[in-house]
Formats: C-alpha cells, structure tokens, sequence
C-alpha cells in the first residue's frame, strides 16, 4: 500500500490533510521513487497532484539528514512560483522539521549567508541565481551541493526546447561534480512528449536509468467553445476589436474567476481598458487586472495575491506569464484571446482552469482574424487528438558553451585547456561538440580577449572583454533582454517599454498595467518615462517573440480547408467565415496532396501549409534561383514576384542542395539570433543558423510529397 512507504511524519501530515485516497499519479509515483534509484519523469494533467507525487517519498527518504545537509535542489523556471511553491512544500514538510530555504533576487544577503553557512533541507532556485553562485560563491558551492540526494525540475517543458534549458542541464552537471553522489533528477511537467529525447536530456549515458511516469487518465473532461469575431476597421482609440466581443466576455465573466489569455502585451492592456470601461459603465465596483512581464513586479505580485485572496469573482488578463503553474486560486474558465502557436500552450493554458475536486475544465476561445479562426480550430483539433508539439531540444548551442567557458573560467579562476576539454567532454550538453570546433572556439575567445593565457601555469582566466560581458548586469540570464524605459508614475514604477519600438514622444497617451496615461517626460539618458492619468490610450507595441509553427498545424488547417466538417463548438459566424474561405478550395477540388499558389497581379502567393523552418528554406531556395521571395504572413504564405512556372518546384526538389548555395541570400533580420551568438567564430555561428532556422531535408521532402498547382486570381478581385 502507498501510504505505509511514506514516513510516519509524512502519513501524519496526509491524516492532517484528511485525503481519503492518493490521485493516480501519486499511487505510481511515490512507490517507484522510494523502491527504485532511477531518475523520474512525472507527467500528468494540471491538478493531479505532481508536486506532492514527488516530494512526498523525496521528504520520506531524506527526512533525517536533511535536518543537517541540504538534499533537495528545487529548480523553478519562475520566481513567482518558487514563492507558490515555498507555501505547498512548507505544509508538506510541517511535521518533519525539514527546512525549506527560497533563493533568488528578494531574498536578503542575510539570509543567503546563513543558507551557505549551514545549508539544510531543501533550496528553491532558478538556474540564474544557480550561475551566479558559481560565479560569486566559489569558494563555497562545494560545500553547498555536495550531499544532495535529489533535484527537482518543475514544468520541464519549459526548459526543454530553449537556450534556457541547455544553460540549466550544464549546470547540472556542474553541480553533480560537485556532489559525492549523483542527484537524482524528478522533473515535473503537465504537457510532454517525445520521451526518448526527454530521457537523452536527462541522462545522455545511460537513457535505461530514467523513468517514464506518464499518467493520461489524469486529464479532465474539458468543456469548450470558439467565437469569431471579425475585425472592423480602427477606431479613435487604435482598435480594431468589435464591441460586441468585449461585451460577450463581459457577460463570460461577470460571475466566474477567469484568466484571459492573449498573445502579446499590447492586446492585454487593450482587453484590459475596455473591460474596465464596461465594468464602470454598469456601476459594479469590478476591476479587470493586466498581467505580463513589463508590468512592474509589485503590481504583478498584487494582482496575484488579489486573485487568490479574492471571495467575488475576478478576472486576470495576461500573457503567457500566467501559463505555467503560478498559483492565483481556482479558476472556473479560461479565455483564449486568437489562437496560441502551439498545441502545447494551449493545454497549458486550459490546464488553469477545473482545479478544484471533480470541477470541469471550461475553455472559451475568441478570434478576430480568419487566419486566427484557422490555427486555432487546428490546434484544438490536435489538442483533442491527444497530439502535442515533440521535443526536440535546441541545436548545436555554441553560444551557451561561450558563456558557460566564461564561468567555467571564473568558477576555478584559471584552468588549463586541456582541463577544460576534458570538463566539457564530461558536460551533458557539450560532449556532443568535436574537439575541433571547441578548440576554434577557446582560440577565438583568446583572440578577441574573451579569455587571457597566463603563462607559466598556462592557464586559461577570463580576458578584459569577457570580463566586461561577465560583470553586466544580465550576465547570469542566457536569454535576451531587451533594452526598456522604465515607466513612472511620479515615485511609483508602473512597468516598462520596449525601446525597440516605442515609437511614443511626449503628449502622446499609451496603456499600461491595464490603465490610460499621458507622457509628460522621456529621460532618453536615464531611460524612464514620466507619466499622468489620461482618459484615452493606444497600446504600445512590443517586440515579436519569433514562434516557430509546427508543420503539423499547418497540415491541420489545410485538412480542415479541404473537407467540410461542420464544428460543433463554433458560433454561426465562425462556420460562415470558415465556410467562406472553404469556398476556393472546393471550387478548385483541390486535394490534400497538393499546395496552392495565387496568381496575383504582379506576384505568386503559395499557400504553403506546412512549418515554418521549411517554408524559410523554401524562400531561401527561390531566391538562390532569382525570386524576390518572403514568408508573408504567420500561417507561413509566401509572396514572389513572378514569372512562375511548376517546372521551379521540380528543379528545387531535384537540385543537389548544399548550405553554402543558400546562406548568401539569407537577410540579416532572418539571421539567428541569440544573446551570445554575436560572440562566436562565423563558422560556428553559420552552424548554428543552419541547425535552428534551415531543413534542406525538410524541405526537399515536402516538395516531393505534394503537386504544386498555379490558381489565377487576378480575374475574381
């Protein structure tokens, strides 16, 4: 039985508790954790009871000497929800006497010494404090990882496909040098696949010592519903929404707890100023709430602790920053604002909503754009096929292994090369790179002072321009951050813009943290923005995040396109509007195996239906042969400029392909781009670009598997 592996203060706290029965999850987890040494993987529906899977046998094994040594390594993707976190394992812990200790920016310098001096229990973290400490605690690491017994991952996921992820997986295995026995790695997450890869990320030696704990039966029934909402043309105040949209969601949420998600900041604060106005406009006393990352941290903190603590209805509105697992309370709908690029935000995001015991998942999803009608349709019919985008890591991460020798350098503060190659041989990220390109590599850091020799021991430190780059301010984060002013209202910070397309000037009015404000003063030396109450606003814009499609959604809406399923979770507008852009494809009798291209008048536009990463190839390809080509628009149509026979699409898929060919006609807003990919030798760097953005494979594969057809369109305008 489960519960009698658990330790008695453990069984003590579930009597507590008064849980009269384990959730699916946790009857396979925690007898697998206690019996067994391998590492785990807990996958499972939102609400399952993850996190208690895992740290109720971790707390049972490690209860005793973790009164004295630190054992347990919690990684966060999120301050916020290490924050949530420390309250749900706090409980978990309280008949133990296990100390649970959060690290990261607001956590006093005080407090942090004595975590080193006498570390115990369990440490929350994210990989960014984890490089600053071997950065600025080196001396005292060693001490501080070298009894770990576990390290827990929560949302996974997260971590997987990005710079982000392979920074945290060499940490780790800087971390598992420094502790006498290897820690074993528990991740966490609600939407995962392609376990092979995931099994490889955890344990590239030995992919048998990983566990696969997948629970689908976990999921609950979800209940959803789609509105279409065309766009009109703008109004005085910039929008293009209707009305009636914002009164629809009104009535959605006037007695629910709801989150809105939308896909940028700009349509939050939007969203956010209408539904106040309506809100005012009936007398109710309601506030709708903005959230997304340029909001300042107090307000966001706010709004959070506002929408748990609330006993009447309220609704958020936000970005992907309350996708994950943040904790604001039980929500009874989620709201998607124009379709998420993939399946799995998607299920992130409906996963916020029917926490509660025997609750049902409420999913209502709102566009405004046909094209938007189309990927979401597509992505909710993938969702409920059970599909989810597979992992597949993040190519060939030179630009990590730059910042990673710069601390690598700074943590032993001087290493022989040889030592050095022989510590990334032995790093679960590196070891796949040749000596050669980590040797073109460390000479190129010499020769552009990224590092120094010192001679006599011969040994590697960090040079002058590394030294700049190691001691900026955003050197522990491997991910961009933009460039920003910061907003204030007299003394209060209100968030941040953008530089790079703030396009504002004083006297303008703008929208942030969900109300209207005029500026008074742009400090361009000190980057702030002075602001006062405005009565109207605009949005600001925000920069792109560059989301690559997944050529199964594409695929997905060309298959809606081309059949005549009526969807039951649609309004009528939908259907007509759906129905409508059905018409030229049946008109046609084009089939699935085939791709259009729309004669326009002086240019083709090729309805490629397929990923984006193929379709950038193909416009590379085309303009290799002469075409003046784009990606159009984000369901990945390409505009060339014509003549155009099919004969093209033969050629390019029976033309000998090489990289070289194709890298001259690449723009530099196409290049990749990362935050240290600018410090990389140009053959590494040309690797990388090929790695992330081009599929010559891919693509010739795609213009094997479907027929081309030219359509003239210039007669039905």
């Amino acid at each position: 039985m489960t519960f009698n592996l658990l330790s008695k203060n453990i069984q003590k706290k579930i009597w507590d508790m008064k849980w009269d029965r384990f959730t699916p999850i946790q009857d396979r987890t925690i007898p697998f954790i206690i019996n067994c040494s391998k590492d785990v993987i807990v996958s499972s529906g939102t609400a399952s009871g993850k996190t208690e899977a895992a740290f109720l046998p971790i707390l049972s094994l490690v209860e005793k000497e973790a009164l004295s040594q630190l054992k347990v390594l919690y990684i966060s993707p999120l301050k916020a929800l290490i924050n949530n976190q420390f309250i749900r394992i706090e409980k978990l812990c309280e008949h133990t006497n296990i100390s649970i200790h959060k690290w990261h920016g607001d956590v006093s310098q005080n407090v942090k010494k004595k975590i080193l001096k006498e570390p115990t229990g369990i440490l929350q973290i994210t990989p960014e404090s984890i490089e600053s400490l071997f950065i600025n605690r080196t001396e005292q690491i060693s001490n501080l990882f070298k009894n770990l017994d576990f390290v827990v991952v929560d949302e996974i996921h997260s971590f997987l496909n990005n710079d982000r992820g392979v920074h945290l997986r060499s940490l780790l295995s800087r971390i598992e040098i420094l502790s006498q026995n290897r820690p074993r790695i528990i991740g966490l997450s609600a939407t995962i696949d392609n376990f092979e890869f995931i099994k490889n990320w955890i344990n590239y030696t030995s992919q048998e010592e990983v566990e696969i704990i997948h629970e689908q039966g976990s999921e609950k029934q979800l209940l959803y519903y789609l509105m279409h909402f065309p766009e009109k043309e703008e109004d005085e105040v910039g929008s293009k929404l209707e009305v009636s949209l914002f009164e629809d969601i009104r009535e959605l949420t006037r007695h629910q707890k709801a989150i809105i998600f939308c896909n940028d900041r700009g349509s939050v604060e939007e969203l956010t100023v209408f539904l106040n106005r309506l809100a005012e406009r009936e007398k109710v006393g309601e506030t709708y709430y903005a959230h997304h990352s340029s909001i300042d941290k107090k307000e966001r903190e706010y709004v959070e602790k506002t929408m748990v603590e609330s006993k009447i209805p309220k609704t958020v509105i936000a970005t992907s920053t309350l996708e994950l697992g943040l904790d604001i309370g039980d929500v009874d709908i989620v709201i998607q604002l124009n379709s998420t690029f993939t399946v799995s935000s998607l299920k992130q995001r409906l996963g916020r909503s029917g926490r509660k015991q025997n609750a049902k998942q409420m999913l209502q999803m709102y566009t405004t754009k046909n094209d938007s009608l189309l990927q979401s349709l597509a992505v909710m019919e993938l969702g409920l096929g059970k599909w989810v985008e597979p992992a597949s890591g993040y190519a060939l991460p030179f630009d990590i292994l730059f910042h990673q020798i710069i601390s690598i350098c700074t943590e032993t503060n001087g290493i022989t090369i040889s030592t050095l190659l022989e510590k990334l041989e032995n790093n679960h990220i590196f070891h796949q790179f040749s000596t050669v390109d980590v040797q073109l590599l460390i000479n190129h850091m010499l020769e552009h002072d990224y590092l120094e020799m010192i001679k006599g021991p011969n040994q590697l430190i960090v040079g002058l321009n590394g030294e700049r780059i190691l001691r900026s301010r955003d050197f522990y984060a491997v991910f961009i951050t933009p460039e920003e002013y910061t907003v204030f209202e007299g003394v209060r910070k209100i968030g941040t813009l953008d530089k790079s397309t703030f396009l504002g000037t004083e006297g303008d009015n703008i929208i942030l943290s969900g109300k209207m404000w005029t500026i008074k003063i742009i400090d361009t030396e000190k980057s702030k923005i002075y602001v006062s109450n405005a009565v109207n606003g605009k949005p600001p814009r925000y920069s792109s995040s560059g989301l690559k499609l997944h050529k199964k959604i594409g695929e997905k809406i060309m298959e809606i396109l081309c059949g005549d399923h009526q969807f039951h979770y649609t309004n009528q507008e939908a259907l007509d509007s759906l129905n409508d852009k059905r018409r030229f494809y049946h008109e046609n009798e084009i089939h699935l195996t085939e791709r259009v291209i729309k004669e326009e008048e002086g240019s083709f536009i090729i309805e490629t239906f397929t990923g984006t990463v193929i379709a950038q190839t193909l416009v590379w390809m085309l303009r290799s042969l002469g075409f003046n080509a784009k990606i159009e628009d984000s369901l990945n149509r390409v505009r060339l400029e014509g003549p155009l026979s099919r004969d093209v699409f033969n050629f390019l898929k029976n033309e000998d392909w090489e990289e070289a060919r194709i890298l001259p006609h690449i723009t530099k807003e196409e290049l990749f781009n990362s935050k240290f990919s600018p410090y990389l030798p140009d053959t590494l760097f040309w690797k990388m670009h090929t790695a992330h953005e081009m599929d010559i494979e891919g693509t010739i594969q795609y213009l094997t598997d479907y027929k081309f057809r030219i359509i003239d369109c210039r007669a039905r305008k």
